[in-house]
C-alpha cells in the first residue's frame, strides 16, 4: 500500500495512491482509518511530504563502501544525529543552496523508515510490529558546515529544504534490507548500490534507537548513504542551481527535487 499526503482545495489529506489514483483515508493514520471510495486522479493534487515527522533520526557511516570511500573505520554501534523538522521538503518541491553556506551542498540517496506507533526498548524480532513503512529521502548536507567550519554535523545537515522525502509511504516492502538504491543527477547516475551493504540492518536500527529514545508514531529513522556522494568524488560534484536530483529505491518509487538559489 503507498500512503500519501496530498494538498487539495488548499487542505491536506492523507491517502492511499492505486495506480494514478488516489483513495482518500479517512480517520487517523496512525489509529483507526478507512480507505474510501472517492477517487481523484493524482495529476489534480499536489503530492506533500508523505509525513511531517515528530522527529528526523539519522545514521551516518552505515553503508561499508561508503565508510571506505570517507576513509573512515566502520562504527562499532550506528552513529546517530539529527536532522530538523523545518528541513523537511516533498517531492518535486525546490532543494535551496543556503546563503550561509552555498559551496559544497551534497546528495545523499537514503531509504527512510517511517515509525508506525510507540516504541521504547523494543528487540530486533519486535521491530516489524512497529514499522508503518519506508519512503525514500535526500540527506542534503552543507560539507564545509559539517566536516570544516562547525565540525559538528547539525547545522550542515539541518538548513531549510534539506530532508527532501516521498513520494510516498510503502507499507508493504518486501525486504528493505535488499532494495536497489540509486541517485541520479541531472539524469547520471551517481550512486548505485544495494541496501545489503548497510552496517546496520533496518531493523537493528529501529531496535538501537528505541533503546536510546522514545520512538512515536511518524519518527522518521534515515538509514544511511550509499559511496558516490559529491564530496569524495574526483574532482567533487557538489548541487548547484539548475540541478535535478533524483533517489530511486526499488519497491518504492523516485523523489525529484530541483535546486535553486538562495
Amino acid at each position: 500500500m503507498k500512503v500519501v499526503r496530498y494538498q487539495r482545495n488548499n487542505e491536506v489529506f492523507y491517502g492511499v495512491l492505486k495506480g494514478k489514483e488516489i483513495n482518500p483515508i479517512e480517520g487517523e493514520l496512525f489509529g483507526e482509518f478507512k480507505i474510501g471510495s472517492q477517487e481523484l486522479k493524482i495529476s489534480d493534487v499536489k503530492l506533500l511530504a508523505p509525513i511531517i515527522p515528530l522527529d528526523v533520526i539519522a545514521i551516518g557511516l552505515n553503508y561499508k563502501k561508503h565508510a571506505d570511500e570517507s576513509g573512515q573505520s566502520y562504527p562499532e554501534r550506528p552513529l546517530i544525529f539529527l536532522k530538523t523538522t523545518s528541513s523537511v521538503i516533498g517531492p518535486e518541491d525546490k532543494i535551496i543552496i543556503p546563503e550561509a553556506a552555498p559551496d559544497e551542498v551534497d546528495y545523499e540517496a537514503e531509504l527512510a523508515i517511517v515509525i508506525g506507533k510507540k516504541a521504547k526498548n523494543i528487540e530486533i524480532d519486535e521491530v516489524s510490529d512497529y514499522i508503518l513503512g519506508y519512503t525514500c529521502s535526500n540527506d542534503v548536507s552543507a560539507r564545509d558546515c559539517q566536516l570544516r567550519i562547525d565540525k559538528q554535523w547539525a547545522r550542515g545537515k539541518s538548513f531549510d529544504t534539506f530532508c527532501p522525502l516521498g513520494p510516498w509511504i510503502e507499507t508493504e516492502l518486501p525486504d528493505p534490507d535488499n532494495c536497489k538504491i540509486v541517485s541520479r543527477l541531472n539524469g547520471k547516475v551517481m550512486q548505485d548500490s544495494n541496501t545489503s551493504d548497510l552496517i546496520f540492518s533496518t531493523r537493528e536500527l529501529v531496535s538501537y534507537c528505541s533503546k536510546n529514545f522514545t520512538l512515536y508514531p511518524g519518527t522518521i529513522i534515515m538509514t544511511g548513504t550509499p559511496e558516490g556522494v559529491g564530496f569524495a568524488r574526483k574532482p567533487v560534484v557538489f548541487l548547484k542551481p539548475g540541478d535535478i536530483i533524483e533517489v530511486e529505491i526499488e519497491g518504492i518509487g523516485i523523489l525529484s527535487n530541483k535546486v535553486v538559489s538562495f
